[in-house]
């Protein structure tokens, strides 16, 4: 099932998620529907807090950058109360966009190496150093259990001239080609 995505401004996107269990309900059918979400919306990753569950989850598939980094393994992965234990490197920026802030695109800059320890799937314990854009994929959905937004981390200036734009998107003045909740969309009265 493909769910709705909720919009810049939503409470949701800036709380600390909360950590799960293997016992959460309906736990494989959610990471079915949020890859189903991911892969409908065009993204290469998606946080349980964009999909309005306050839980410390995401999923990623970041194969669509395999063209351009084809020396990373860059598959699909289930990231069950991940920990960022180290961020490693010296700093590059990217381009970064994300589903809860359609048509907004601005350079971030993030650390190369991360080392991360997660559950997957099955609620096995994983902990894994990755790298390159997979290790930005990472960080920036990790930011989102985090109640962080990749906004937050670009340039002050950048964000002043973007806060127009913002507040559109709060209130749904934007289209995209996926269901979406806007947190300050005027209700028509009839």
């Amino acid at each position: 099932m493909i769910l709705p995505i909720v919009a810049y401004g939503h409470p949701t996107l800036r709380k600390h998620a909360e950590e799960i269990d293997r016992n959460y309900p309906d736990l494989q059918q959610f990471i079915s529907d949020m890859f189903d979400t991911m892969y409908a919306s065009h993204g290469v990753g998606l946080a349980a807090p964009q999909v309005n569950r306050n839980i410390r989850l995401f999923v990623i598939d970041a194969s669509p950058y395999a063209e351009d980094f084809p020396q990373e393994a860059l598959g699909k992965k289930v990231f069950i109360n991940p920990r960022i234990v180290e961020e490693a490197g010296e700093e590059w920026a990217f381009n970064e966009g994300c589903l809860s802030i359609p048509e907004v695109r601005e350079d971030v800059v993030r650390k190369p190496n991360v080392k991360i320890e997660y559950y997957d799937e099955n609620f096995e314990f994983r902990s894994e150093v990755v790298t390159g854009i997979l290790a930005r994929v990472i960080q920036h959905e990790y930011d989102h259990l985090e109640g962080v937004l990749f906004v937050d981390r670009i340039n002050p200036l950048r964000k002043v001239m973007i806060k127009r734009r913002l507040g559109d998107i709060a209130k749904g003045i934007i289209k995209t080609d996926y269901r979406m909740i806007f947190p300050l969309l005027k209700k028509k009265v009839m």
